[in-house]
C-alpha cells in the first residue's frame, strides 16, 4: 500500500468543508468491467449476453453480485476463479475509461490530492500503476483487509489518508449501497458516477449522492460544488 508522510456530523458541527481528498472506485468508475464479465462467461459455457441478464436480475434484486452464480447453476463458481483470472489478464489499456486518467491529473492539478481505494484483489494494484495512474494513496481491499460497505473500510482509508476530516473527503464510486450510501454513513462526501451495471440499475431512492453524475470529466468541473 501507498501511503502519504459522519460526512453528516461533521457537516453539522463546523459547516461544510473544502474537498482537499478524492477517493476513487474502481470498477465502473475507473475500469470498464465487460472484459471480466466476458471472461466469467466464457469460463462458464455461457454467452456474455445470459450472464448480463443474470446479473442484471441480481443488481435489480438487491442482491449481493456473487448471486449471479446460482442464478445460473454455478454454486462452486469459486473453483473457476484462477482460470477466469488467466483468461481475463488483468486490467489492459482497453478496459479504462477514456476519462479516467486525465482526470486525476486533472484532479492533482487543481490541488485536490486523489486516493484509489476499492473492493479488488491486491494484484490490481500494481496493475493500476502499470497503466500510469499515480494518486496519492493507492490500496485494494484484500490489501486493507476489509472491504466495503463494511464501515471499517472507510475507517481504514481515512488512516491511509493521514486522518483527514471525512467532511473534506469525497468518495467516488458507481454503486448506491457499496459506495454512496456506506461513504455517506462513514462522514464522506458521497458522489454517485452513474455507469456499468450498478450506475445505471439501481437508483438513490433516498438521495444520499451529494453528486450524481454521469462522467470522471463531469466529477472535475462540478466538485467545486461541495467545497464549503
Amino acid at each position: 500500500m501507498t501511503a502519504p508522510g459522519g460526512w453528516a456530523g461533521s457537516a453539522r458541527a463546523g459547516g461544510p468543508r473544502r474537498i482537499e481528498w478524492v477517493v476513487l472506485d474502481v470498477g465502473e468508475t475507473l475500469i470498464d468491467e465487460t472484459r471480466v464479465w466476458t471472461s466469467w462467461a466464457l469460463e462458464l459455457g455461457i454467452t456474455p449476453l445470459t450472464f448480463g441478464a443474470a446479473l442484471g436480475v441480481a443488481i435489480e434484486g438487491g442482491r449481493d453480485h456473487r448471486s449471479v452464480f446460482d442464478l445460473l447453476g454455478a454454486p462452486d463458481w469459486r473453483r473457476h476463479a484462477a482460470a477466469v483470472e488467466a483468461r481475463y489478464g488483468g486490467f489492459r489499456p482497453e478496459d479504462l475509461y477514456p476519462d479516467a486518467l486525465p482526470a486525476v491529473e486533472r484532479l492533482r492539478t487543481a490541488g485536490r490530492k486523489v486516493a484509489i481505494l476499492a473492493n479488488q484483489p491486491a494484484i490490481r494494484h500494481p496493475q493500476l500503476l502499470a497503466l500510469g495512474f499515480r494518486p496519492d494513496v493507492i490500496a485494494m481491499s484484500e490489501e486493507m483487509g476489509v472491504a466495503k460497505p463494511d464501515p471499517a473500510f472507510f475507517t481504514r482509508s481515512l488512516e491511509l489518508l493521514g486522518g483527514p476530516d471525512p467532511a473534506s473527503v469525497a468518495y467516488v464510486g458507481d454503486r448506491v449501497d457499496n459506495d454512496v450510501v456506506a461513504s455517506r454513513a462513514a462522514g464522506f462526501r458521497p458522489v454517485w458516477i452513474r455507469r456499468g451495471p450498478w450506475g445505471r440499475l439501481q437508483e438513490d431512492r433516498a438521495g444520499d449522492a451529494e453528486l450524481t453524475l454521469w462522467s470522471l470529466d463531469e466529477l472535475v468541473e462540478r466538485l467545486p460544488e461541495l467545497d464549503g
